[in-house]
């Protein structure tokens, strides 16, 4: 199994959690930018490499990722000014924010537990 592959059943299952808060902005993986799908991936690899790294550390890091690229807070995710409300340290989101960071981390930890001969990552 490669990296993206993971990357996209986990950003499918936050779509999916999105939308059941209401939050129907996440555009499939299909449909995802490129730098949507990018931060997936990242997203993934920083698990991979991190193993026991908590659902705070993946916000984080992903926050580091969104910085260094030039994003900043926004009341709205709007992609074209760089502007996202999630902008903001893990502590500071509200809990059904936080839970998207759980569903990643938890997507690729039981995605990367399969035992050798049924799974194979590349790229890491």
């Amino acid at each position: 199994m490669k990296i993206e592959d993971i990357a996209k059943v986990a950003h499918e299952a936050n779509r999916a959690y999105c939308q059941t808060i209401g939050d129907n902005s996440q555009p499939s993986w299909e449909d995802a930018p490129d730098w949507q799908k990018s931060s997936a991936i990242n997203g993934v690899k920083f698990h991979l490499t991190t193993p026991d790294a908590a659902p705070d550390h993946s916000h984080n890091c992903w926050l580091e990722e969104k910085r260094a690229a030039g994003w900043t807070y926004g009341p709205v995710k709007d992609p074209a000014n760089k502007q996202h409300p999630c902008f903001v340290p893990f502590e500071a989101l509200p809990a059904d924010q936080q839970l998207k960071d759980y569903v990643f981390t938890g997507v690729v930890k039981a995605m990367s537990a399969m035992s050798p001969e049924h799974i194979r990552i590349e790229g890491v």
